[in-house]
């Protein structure tokens, strides 16, 4: 969770970094239109945890800050939409969210005229109640495409949210529920707000998407012909988050492995390390398929690091299907693991599947992310002595590294910028630095 404030507009983001990168276009929507203060909460729904995290941290600002007006947006709120009004909150759809309208008292949003982050919007009376559809269309029936959602200045990094929603139908997850089907913005917006990034001083971006690796798919071009274009722009580093492992080509492929300004760091969406638990899942590789390109990634550029979202406990795993999930962390070398315990979505064909039990899946979690850190802390231990360069984050003395390991130089350096360090010893997870020359 990240807390951005402008003036008397706070916007609290949960989840993903596309929330992260929309929060931006959330606060000035909301600063453009507000006379009092007032809080957002950009929620998210990818497991119950989030959403009690956010429901938790509504209730908190409604009982200590009565006179600030609490609003609730993101894919909780798509999905929870009255739950969060009975508390006593407003609520934006996702759809909405980068309005300013959106924010006026006593309105609310339906999918009808197009604004920033996503569809075209008209502004309707909120008694007249929420929208009935969480499609993605507009009054003609026609998918407008979506407008890129650029985080603000206050970090080193800019985060470039390209697409949002997914056309695919895992059956453990509400994306598409919350977001609708898959929506990419077009080449030319987005190389526009990398330049605004770059314009402000941003020398790293992060491409992030809610299917990152679809993009372009609703508009005839591709991700690899993106990332092409992105690099013709006077960028110095940019860095890709999750991607569908089925669907990185031949010319992905090439970019990640060739071009030295794509960060060698790969986060793969792979959620477990069973076939029989892949195809309940409906995810559209299968394990050999995950080990065989992370051995391909590392044969063409060695000191690429992977990344990987695991889920644990999904209904039906037993011991033998969980421990192929737990060897995966070893046989992909997965050093930055995004791990957690399987819980059930209303309206999702997994909920409807037998389960394993919250407490089977929290103590599998448990067991993934130790195997983790033992990779990760063994990976950076080998890293120790080696040189590379250091993005340098706003506080002066943290940042990443090329590979994405977590760094904390010795004296402080130029926020924002990129300079050459040698590793030193290992402190839990991220290593101390030294500032050499170049």
């Amino acid at each position: 969770m990240s807390v951005a404030e402008a003036g008397r507009v706070e916007v609290v983001n949960f989840g993903c970094r596309l929330n992260l990168a929309e929060g931006e276009a959330i606060r000035a929507a909301a600063t453009r239109a507000t006379s009092r203060d007032t809080i957002v909460f950009n929620s998210c729904a990818v497991t119950d945890e989030a959403v009690r995290q956010t429901r938790q941290a509504v209730r908190r600002s409604l009982r200590e800050r009565p006179d600030v007006a609490v609003v609730v947006t993101g894919c909780a709120a798509e999905l929870e939409a009255e739950r969060f009004r009975a508390m006593g909150a407003r609520v934006v759809r996702n759809e909405a969210k980068g309005l300013a309208e959106s924010y006026l008292q006593n309105s609310c949003a339906s999918p009808r005229r197009r604004g920033p982050i996503s569809d075209g919007l008209e502004i309707v009376p909120a008694e007249d109640g929420p929208p009935p559809s969480r499609g993605n269309t507009d009054i003609l029936g026609a998918t407008p495409p979506y407008t890129p959602a650029l985080s603000g200045a206050d970090h080193a990094r800019a985060f470039l949210g390209v697409q949002t929603g997914c056309s695919h139908s895992c059956t453990f997850c509400a994306t598409v529920l919350a977001r609708g089907t898959a929506r990419s913005a077009t080449v030319e917006s987005i190389l526009t707000a990398a330049r605004t990034a770059i314009d402000r001083g941003q020398r790293e971006i992060v491409l992030t998407g809610v299917d990152l690796a679809s993009y372009g798919d609703d508009s005839g071009t591709s991700l690899a012909a993106l990332v092409e274009a992105l690099l013709r722009l006077p960028l110095e580093r940019l860095r890709l988050s999750s991607l569908d492992p089925d669907r990185i080509d031949d010319g992905l492929f090439a970019l990640l492995t060739q071009d030295a300004r794509i960060m060698p760091h790969v986060h793969l969406s792979l959620q477990a390390g069973d076939d029989m638990v892949l195809t309940r899942m409906k995810r559209r590789h299968r394990r050999a398929d995950a080990v065989r390109l992370v051995e391909r990634l590392k044969a063409a550029r060695p000191e690429i690091a992977i990344g990987a979202d695991l889920i644990a406990g999904f209904p039906t795993e037993d011991a033998a299907m969980f421990a192929n999930s737990l060897a995966l962390i070893d046989d992909c070398d997965i050093v930055f693991g995004h791990i957690f315990p399987y819980s059930a979505r209303s309206g999702t064909p997994a909920a409807r599947m037998p389960q394993v039990g919250r407490s089977v899946a929290r103590e599998r979690a448990a067991r993934l992310r130790e195997a983790n850190a033992r990779r990760r802390h063994a990976w950076l231990d080998r890293l120790r002595g080696s040189t590379t360069t250091m993005l340098v984050e706003r506080d002066g003395r943290t940042g990443h590294a090329e590979n994405f390991a977590a760094l904390i130089l010795a004296t402080p350096a130029e926020p924002g910028a990129i300079v050459p360090v040698r590793a030193g010893a290992r402190d839990g997870d991220r290593m101390n630095a030294e500032r050499i020359s170049r």
